[in-house]
């Protein structure tokens, strides 16, 4: 596509929703944004929601992602990515450092900066690199494969991780406030608490140190309580989770981490079958069990077929119109 013919099209619509909140609300998304992390008052909290959209090119990808956060006035953007980590000719653990792994997600990041206005951010997404060797291997292979070479298994999570720490490096160049950063394996459905110890801990560490200088990095746990040390004491500005899966509640969170912004209160797994009365509610129960350092998110993607009614729903509770 024309970068030109790109551009123009999704001017319209950035244009209009930059009217929209001008007239209808106080605050910026940006500023409301920013207010949240410094924990001090907003007029409500900022939010924002995601599903993944499964294109096959960077146009596509920038296109889907400005329309859905044009659609549904998103206080920020999160960029889903689903381009694949590049595979090895040889064995998937015989891999080189990369320091630019994802080039198409690069260039979708580049139209959506440029699509945006200047009063709303966007972050990038990075999955930790145990989901990155699970998708190169597969899930089975690679838990088997940790108890026969756990050598190779360690030195293969540790070239990714420096690859990824290269591509964050070049997002954040680009303009991206911050990383969403996804552990998924932070629970005995995928690792023992000794395993992720081993083979998890030390690369998710690594990889937030080496992007810690941005102001808006994420830290989005699937976890269970006997992990939450252990993802509690990873470098993050915000901690993302699903209260409803996890069964950990958010005073427990807030309690644990009294200095961090929460980041959650939405059912993300009964996401379509929620009324706004529903809507509501969780987002003033989770408001008031983290306080003012939270930010109104699902626990994690709303379900990739979720309708437009039902997407529209909760900025239409939280008056983002």
């Amino acid at each position: 596509m024309n970068r030109r013919h790109f551009l123009y099209g999704i001017a319209a619509s950035a244009a209009a929703f930059s009217a929209k909140t001008a007239t209808t609300n106080a605050l910026t998304p940006k500023e409301r944004v920013d207010l949240a992390l410094a924990g001090r008052e907003v007029d409500r909290p900022p939010f924002s929601f995601w599903h993944h959209f499964g294109l096959k090119t960077a146009d596509e990808h920038a296109r889907r992602t400005l329309d859905f956060h044009a659609r549904y006035r998103t206080d920020w953007v999160k960029v889903m990515s689903d381009f694949p980590y590049p595979k090895p000719d040889g064995a998937w653990y015989e891999l080189k450092l990369n320091t630019n792994p994802f080039p198409q997600q690069l260039q979708a990041l580049t139209l959506i900066r440029d699509g945006l206005s200047s009063k709303v951010e966007f972050i990038e997404t990075v999955f930790n690199s145990w989901n990155v060797a699970q998708k190169l291997s597969s899930k089975d292979d690679l838990l088997a494969f940790k108890d026969k070479d756990p050598t190779a298994v360690l030195h293969a999570l540790d070239i990714i991780t420096r690859s990824q720490i290269e591509h964050a490096k070049r997002a954040l160049a680009l303009g991206a406030s911050g990383i969403l950063f996804a552990v998924a394996n932070a629970n005995e459905k995928e690792l023992s608490v000794a395993d992720y110890e081993k083979f998890s801990a030390p690369f998710d560490r690594q990889f937030l140190k080496g992007i810690s200088g941005a102001k808006f990095n994420i830290l989005h746990v699937h976890v269970e309580a006997p992990y939450l040390a252990q993802v509690g004491a990873l470098p993050a500005t915000v901690f993302n989770y699903s209260e409803v899966v996890s069964k950990i509640p958010i005073a427990e969170v807030r309690k644990r981490y009294p200095g961090r912004v929460i980041a959650g209160g939405i059912d993300e797994v009964r996401y379509t079958s929620l009324s706004e009365d529903d809507l509501r509610s969780q987002w003033k129960a989770a408001q008031a069990a983290a306080g003012r350092k939270f930010i109104l998110t699902p626990g994690c993607s709303v379900p990739n077929d979720s309708g437009d009614q039902a997407l529209l729903r909760l900025p239409e509770v939280l008056k983002a119109v």
